[in-house]
């Protein structure tokens, strides 16, 4: 089944931080595309930041979670600093199991779970 990821830019008025905003599936079938695309943005400007909202992604696998550290590093070459904003349920998950909470900017496991 073919993925559905979208990515929306916004630029802020801080004039530091370059917005993205990604929605639908991210899977194997967008992962290689999404990650091209965020990563140009990233060495493309003149933000300090590149802060992606990860709120609306209803899935993610190991292949779009390995390409979104891609995008940090291709970003952090280019003196860019990435962070994921507002994990939705999956994400998080996603994170949490493998341990890269501090790779994106997100409080350790144990601040974001409960119980």
């Amino acid at each position: 089944m073919a993925g559905n990821a979208l990515i929306m830019y916004e630029t802020s008025t801080d004039g530091v931080t370059l917005r993205a905003a990604l929605a639908g599936e991210l899977d194997l079938d967008d992962a290689d595309q999404v990650r091209d695309n965020l990563a140009a943005a990233a060495q493309a400007s003149t933000y300090q930041f590149l802060q992606i909202d990860v709120s609306n992604v209803t899935l993610i696998d190991s292949y779009a979670l390995g390409a979104l550290v891609s995008v940090r590093n291709a970003a952090a070459a280019a003196g860019v600093v990435v962070s994921l904003t507002n994990p939705s349920p999956p994400v998080l998950k996603a994170i949490q199991v493998t341990g890269l909470s501090e790779v994106f900017g997100l409080p350790p496991m144990n601040l974001m779970s409960e119980g």
